[in-house]
């Protein structure tokens, strides 16, 4: 093992010199915290924070789970990871599909760097989704990596996870996938690991769940916060450097009467240009209709060429639209990969979201007002630490995906 330091996608990460715990609160905008503390629920943050750094940082747009969880794990966004949405449409197989298998990632993961140079890796996510794509280039057969879901932890192999049956290991049933339980199993095995494996870097990823379902302030959200903050202090009491950020924020996205509100875009276009002439790509959709309905505030479209750019401009002048950008303009401003991207993108106001047609959403399995997320609204994000930082450049624009450069060369351990 090496105590160098370690490069990896132009960035370079000093060795850590205690164990390094980077927690991803999916969906969880800085409100959430802010008004946890506030409302004296998490006790150890408000002190870990007052001696610690409390900063903000801007997530990747298309603010989705996919995206910015890979740009996370490599220190970079997704024109250079390839990872744009959770879905996308795959033109060379003419296929609408998840971005989940590892074949999409351009570039390694700062966890296999590490890993190459001897490092012990932990990563437990929520939703199983994330976990071939996080655990992409470990060998977790070698003893020196773990990489499992809550989701699927009574699933899990050494082959396959490097280690049986994740449930039985920690004690717990599997949760529900609809559940502040699922997020709550990560950090309850995040302690154990740092007791039995000691790894040098280990990846919390949580579930949006419950920020989907509840405001921040609100009883549900600050029980959700709380246990959270009873596990942040666990680890700390392990000698763990921990630094916090999230995937994205999430705001309400809602009529007065409490129905969500949809700009059905397929509709439109299909009214406008004939059945199919345009395809809409949703790039929030995965198998999780309950959270959000497939229903959020960025969405792609492939157009006909001959009035491409009549139709771009048409679609800027819809209600509820804030941005409408050729596929050059958004990939350029969204920094994404122009292979993987429609001709035109768009980003719908702070309380809109985008569909594709009325009839293809379920919307059944929504029980609350809508929450949802994929705007740049919802770009703004946490970024702590409960050590401090030293040596930021002053006046840098943070981003999430410089949680492991605050962990590893700023946090003094």
């Amino acid at each position: 093992m090496s105590n160098a330091p370690v490069s990896v996608n132009d960035r370079t990460y000093a060795w850590p010199e205690k164990p390094v715990v980077v927690v991803c609160i999916d969906g969880s905008e800085p409100a959430y915290i802010e008004q946890a503390i506030k409302d004296g629920v998490m006790p150890y943050m408000e002190k870990a924070l007052a001696s610690g750094a409390d900063l903000r940082a801007d997530c990747v747009v298309p603010s989705f789970t996919n995206p910015n969880n890979l740009s996370i794990v490599t220190g970079q966004p997704p024109k250079v990871h390839g990872i744009c949405g959770n879905y996308f449409y795959d033109v060379e197989a003419d296929a609408e599909v998840m971005m989940n298998d590892p074949k999409f990632l351009r570039v390694p993961t700062i966890f296999k760097a590490f890993f190459d140079k001897g490092a012990k890796i932990a990563v437990v996510t929520a939703k199983d989704k994330l976990r071939t794509l996080l655990g992409n280039g470990l060998d977790v057969t070698s003893g020196r990596a773990i990489c499992f879901s809550s989701e699927k932890s009574a699933e899990a192999t050494l082959a396959e996870n490097g280690i049986d049956n994740a449930s039985k290991w920690i004690g717990r049933d599997v949760p529900s996938v609809y559940s502040a339980e699922l997020s709550e199993f990560i950090f309850a095995c995040g302690v154990k690991l740092m007791d039995e494996f000691a790894p040098d870097l280990m990846y919390l990823s949580t579930t949006d769940y419950i920020q989907h379902k509840h405001a921040p302030g609100t009883p549900v959200a600050n029980e959700f916060y709380a246990m959270l903050d009873r596990y942040l202090e666990q680890l700390d009491a392990r000698g763990a450097v921990i630094a916090l950020t999230a995937d994205h924020g999430m705001k309400s996205k809602h009529t007065a009467a409490g129905e969500p509100d949809v700009i059905f875009l397929q509709d439109v276009l299909d009214e406008w240009l004939g059945e199919g002439a345009a395809r809409v790509i949703l790039p929030i959709t995965d198998p999780y209709v309950v959270h959000h309905g497939a229903l959020g505030s960025f969405a792609t479209a492939y157009l006909p060429e001959e009035n491409r750019d009549e139709i771009i401009a048409r679609l800027k002048g819809l209600d509820g639209i804030m941005e409408s950008l050729s596929r050059e303009e958004g990939c350029a401003k969204f920094e994404l990969p122009e292979d993987r991207t429609g001709d035109v993108i768009l980003v719908s106001t702070a309380h809109k979201v985008l569909g594709t047609s009325a009839s293809r959403h379920d919307l059944s399995a929504l029980k609350e007002p809508l929450r949802s997320h994929g705007g740049i609204s919802e770009q703004r994000v946490p970024l702590l630490c409960n050590k401090p930082v030293v040596g930021l450049e002053e006046g840098r624009a943070l981003r999430n995906f410089d949680i492991f450069d605050l962990a590893l060369n700023h946090a003094q351990s």
